[in-house]
């Protein structure tokens, strides 16, 4: 699918460090060691801790976060950065957000809404950034797309239209069977409310009762399973379980669909120059539920130390909205020009929390990172959420063709959770020694939500911006620094773990840390800026 998140209620149906002495290059080289079968932190998190882990320090949190508090506490300070333009490609942005409407990127060269381009940059009226999607929501897969295309002389039909029948074979019978735990939780609430004598019962009172009406018992048998999947109570998870009934069933009307048009913007997709600056300037979400790029954007810069829900990770930011991923998988041509749109707008660090297993176009996109490398702008991508060695399969976009890359700015991130120890690894991050670069705080992350709200999801969509921060940090304080070495800071001032871990969820597969990705590390923002400084 499109996002490279994971909604935490639904996994759970579904389901070194400075120390204040040595060198730079000594302590950085410094790997922590054998502390993978026990955790640091053996209480459970607090509710503060949860909404703030990624920020937190290994040492003085025993929690595995990017130690953003203690770079601006020690190092950071009372400093004074450079703006730095992130540019979110993405669903779309609430750009009303309480937590987001000052950090917005302007373009000052365009007056609004008077129709005109007036900075001849091909787009009209582009004051927050461009969408690429226009009024479009729903959209295929894009191997629906192959298969629906008819063209089997595609080298890669075959594949999608395998993988297109294996999709549909799994959701049809999960779809079955969620209208029966559906229609189970129905009957319940539905014994419950005329038992008790009113809709607003309570679970305790279903715990509670005893009664030898088998009927009622089996009912409160499914309140007991519903309560071990961790919701609270029979209405909760009606309404959890309806979520995720929509869910399959709109995946199956419109993504696995071969009949389905999404497309609204009047262009070939398949012609990288057809309609030029087609799309408008409306880079918010358009449907209800379209959040993902609101929460993306909270991670990197939701205003800092305003009272409000969260903390970006940058100050000193301005987000650029690029809406062209919509609900279903994005077109690698709105993907492209998203990419160069941002580039010769001024952005110095992309973020992009998507991605697929297919790619007519691949080269389009490659060509646009490459692009962005050679105007000294940094990529950083989700590695996505398949529990799968990239190395082995395909997940695009990619900065390279069989390992050969064409970009050296290019970051792919996978998906940290807050446990460090053998489970440290998100179950459902990607990983690979040669297609991904570092990981970072991935797993229920708290971030800002549309309509000034804020809520706790996962995926390396999370662990991706988390990353762009600390890139658009170090950007800020040391803004000599190219994007190449950018880069370089970022991977190598990680804290390297050599422990064994646990690999996609599966407690069978355990692979040294050092072996999921080139640089063998967790981002460290503290340890980047000092490393940053010494360049």
């Amino acid at each position: 699918m499109k996002f490279n998140y994971k909604p935490l209620a639904y996994l759970s149906l579904v389901g070194t460090l400075f120390l204040g002495c040595g060198s730079t290059s000594e302590i950085l080289s410094t790997p922590i060691e054998n502390i993978d079968s026990s955790p640091l932190k053996v209480t459970e998190l607090t509710d503060t801790e949860k909404k703030h882990w990624g920020h937190l320090d290994l040492v003085k949190d025993t929690i595995p976060g990017m130690s953003v508090d203690k770079a601006y506490t020690e190092i950071i300070k009372d400093k004074k950065g450079t703006k730095v333009i992130v540019a979110v490609i993405d669903s779309g942005i609430d750009i009303d957000h309480e937590d987001l409407r000052n950090v917005l990127w302007t373009n000052e060269d365009e007056i609004p809404n008077n129709g005109i381009d007036d900075d001849k940059n091909g787009y009209v009226d582009d004051i927050h950034g461009w969408n690429f999607l226009g009024d479009a929501y729903d959209e295929q897969l894009e191997m629906t797309r192959i298969v629906a295309s008819g063209n089997t002389n595609n080298p890669q039909f075959a594949e999608a239209k395998t993988e297109l029948e294996a999709g549909i074979a799994k959701l049809s019978p999960t779809k079955i069977r969620y209208e029966q735990i559906y229609k189970a939780l129905q009957d319940a609430d539905a014994a419950f409310t005329k038992h008790f004598g009113t809709e607003d019962y309570t679970n305790d009172q279903v715990k509670a009762l005893e009664t030898t009406d088998e009927t009622l018992l089996q009912h409160k048998s499914v309140a007991a399973q519903m309560n071990s999947f961790g919701l609270e109570s029979v209405q909760a998870a009606k309404e959890e379980i309806k979520g995720a009934l929509d869910g399959l069933a709109e995946r199956l009307n419109t993504n696995y669909n071969l009949e389905f048009k999404g497309r609204t913007t009047g262009d070939n997709p398949d012609d990288l120059a057809d309609n030029p600056g087609y799309g408008n300037a409306n880079v918010k979400p358009i449907k209800e539920g379209e959040s993902h790029g609101t929460h993306v954007a909270g991670i990197i810069a939701a205003e800092r130390h305003n009272g409000l829900g969260v903390d970006g990770i940058a100050n000193n930011v301005e987000i650029m909205s690029v809406r062209a991923v919509p609900n279903g998988d994005e077109y690698d041509k709105d993907v492209a020009l998203a990419i160069r749109y941002a580039v010769d707008n001024g952005a110095k660090v992309i973020n992009g929390s998507f991605g697929k297993s297919f790619s007519p176009h691949a080269e389009w996109v490659r060509d646009a990172i490459k692009y962005a490398s050679d105007n000294d702008v940094v990529f950083v991508h989700a590695a996505g959420n398949d529990s799968k060695n990239v190395d082995e399969g395909t997940n695009f976009p990619d900065d390279n063709v069989n390992f050969e890359e064409i970009s050296n700015t290019y970051i792919r991130v996978g998906s940290l959770t807050s446990k460090y120890g053998s489970k440290i690894v998100s179950g459902f991050s990607n990983y690979g020694k040669k297609n991904v670069d570092v990981f970072a705080p991935g797993s229920a992350i708290y971030s800002t939500f549309p309509d000034n709200d804020y809520a706790s999801i996962s995926g390396t969509s999370m662990a991706s911006p988390a990353v762009a921060g600390a890139v658009a940090l170090v950007r800020s304080y040391y803004p000599k620094l190219t994007a190449a070495q950018v880069k370089q800071v970022i991977l190598d001032s990680g804290l390297a773990l050599t422990t064994r871990v646990i690999v996609g969820g599966d407690a069978t597969n355990i692979k040294p840390f050092a072996d999921l990705s080139t640089s063998g590390r967790i981002v460290n923002v503290y340890n980047a800026l000092i490393m940053a400084s010494k360049l």
